[in-house]
């Protein structure tokens, strides 16, 4: 497995538009969530072992947050052509299978991972209330094949320091992970 980081967007910065379909053809848009205390916008797929190690805990860590009005979405920009395991219908079968409470999103022309500098999945972005960049970076110190637990507390602090009006975590650690499959001749100039 190659390792590749987040691009670690600045802090700041307004959360890029975007509407994608989820995999019934169903669009969702950025403007959905303008009423939100907190956006969580996590690039992932299927396919990636980073991804699959922290599936789990990351679908019962969003619900906790949903609950406290935390807006969430997840994005795959992957290749489907060369990576079939992560087309919109296993997308549907994945979201399905680990009990997704939020929209899993198709970005086929990648333009919106561009717009967001992902670079990995997973990739994990807070936006606050006026919907500017808060935290991005790691879930937690997890890694495939490591002893360290899935915990996700590096995003459970960012979350709960955005939801009670501190400042970002001073310590933002990128998050690390498989590559988003770009097409070829579609990678950005950021990739490699």
């Amino acid at each position: 497995m190659v390792e590749t980081k987040s691009q670690m967007l600045p802090l700041g910065t307004k959360a890029p538009d975007f509407c994608l379909p989820d995999p019934d053809g169903v669009e969702h848009s950025l403007k959905q969530f303008t009423e939100s205390p907190a956006l969580l916008v996590i690039f992932m797929c299927n396919h990636c072992p980073y991804v699959k190690h922290v599936r789990e805990k990351l679908v019962e860590l969003v619900k906790g947050y949903q609950e406290r009005g935390v807006s969430v979405v997840a994005i795959n920009s992957n290749d489907v052509d060369e990576y079939p395991e992560d087309s919109p219908e296993m997308m549907k079968e994945v979201a399905e299978v680990y009990g997704f409470t939020f929209p899993y999103l198709y970005d086929e022309t990648q333009e919106v991972a561009k717009a967001y500098r992902a670079a990995c999945t997973p990739d994990f972005y807070v936006f606050n209330d006026e919907q500017k960049l808060f935290y991005r970076g790691q879930m937690d110190d997890s890694r495939p094949g490591s002893e360290i637990p899935v915990t996700g507390d590096a995003l459970q602090d960012a979350l709960d320091a955005v939801l009670e009006g501190d400042p970002p975590p001073e310590r933002q650690k990128p998050s690390m992970g498989c590559n988003i499959k770009w097409k070829a001749g579609n990678e950005p100039p950021y990739f490699g």
